[in-house]
């Protein structure tokens, strides 16, 4: 056990002394007639008495206790480490295609952003940004914890509403920014998830698997998924497999949302076992103090030391 404020407990000295007071001083004597007879000795009475008379200042020495901040080490706390997650959205316009969904008129952008969302929103005490490529790369939401405004973002970013420099599909090239994005985060697990329907140019003759190297040095792990039909380019399974992440294909809304759950198991929340915090202990000693004030109020009923 500790103390918040230790050197309040210097002032036990005082209940301390009363008490050496207490048991030494002699009472003042008072002559009555009946002195010179003899009187039957009641020692209980006696101690009850000295032990009324010391109930206030063991009082004192509790208020001075519970004043100084009695404390224990509680058990260890668990901090939550955050993931950082960068997610790396092409918008380029075959992201515009119609996609099998339960919603009418839904496209792989659409049916993209709204599973987005889905996987944000378990991720509380996370950090997620989005980046949105085609043939260039514009980062639209830096890294926050505030991962409400993913959802805001939905309708600046459709494909049929960007501005022509970002059609195409450079993969490589946007992974390469998103990339100097997580490097610059100190603190916390990096992940980036792209997702993309088509060929990458830039990902071929081999440079697909050295940026794959390149991330995994950096602590980074890249899933990309492949949004659409057919088999997933054989560069994006050489991007992954270096970083510890996996290549997924969706070929529809609910195959979609399944991807982004199996990214959520393979890339659990972590937390950190963190120090034993002090945590206060006052309770006990206030129990004692009204347990002592009851006994106190009981004996000044009928407890008192009297002359005669």
């Amino acid at each position: 056990m500790s103390f918040a404020t230790p050197w309040l407990l210097w002032l036990l000295i005082i209940p301390a002394v009363l008490l050496v007071v207490q048991f030494t001083r002699s009472a003042r004597r008072v002559v009555l007639p009946v002195d010179h007879t003899t009187r039957t000795r009641r020692p209980i009475l006696s101690w009850l008495l000295r032990i009324s008379s010391i109930l206030p200042i063991l009082l004192l020495a509790l208020a001075l206790i519970i004043l100084a901040g009695p404390q224990v080490l509680g058990p260890p706390s668990e901090k939550r480490q955050v993931t950082n997650i960068e997610l790396v959205l092409d918008v380029s316009g075959s992201m515009s295609a119609p996609f099998p969904s339960a919603t009418p008129g839904a496209t792989r952008y659409t049916a993209a952003m709204s599973s987005i969302e889905q996987f944000v929103d378990k991720r509380k005490g996370d950090a997620a940004g989005l980046t949105i490529f085609g043939n260039e790369v514009l980062r639209w939401i830096p890294l926050t914890r505030d991962l409400r405004v993913i959802s805001a973002a939905t309708p600046f970013v459709n494909p049929r509403a960007v501005p022509p420099s970002l059609g195409g599909t450079r993969v490589a090239h946007a992974v390469e920014y998103a990339e100097s994005v997580l490097l610059k985060q100190e603190k916390g697990d990096r992940m980036m998830i792209v997702l993309t329907d088509g060929e990458s140019p830039d990902l071929a003759a081999g440079k697909a698997s050295l940026l794959g190297k390149r991330l995994s040095a950096s602590g980074i792990v890249l899933h990309a998924i492949n949004v659409g039909g057919g088999t997933p380019p054989r560069e994006l399974g050489d991007l992954a497999a270096p970083t510890g992440g996996a290549v997924h294909n969706a070929t529809n809304a609910d195959a979609l949302v399944g991807v982004f759950e199996a990214i959520d198991k393979m890339q659990p929340a972590k937390s950190i076992a963190g120090l034993p915090e002090p945590i206060a202990f006052a309770r006990p000693f206030l129990i004692a103090a009204l347990v002592i004030l009851s006994l106190h109020q009981l004996a000044s009923l009928g407890l008192r030391s009297t002359p005669w």
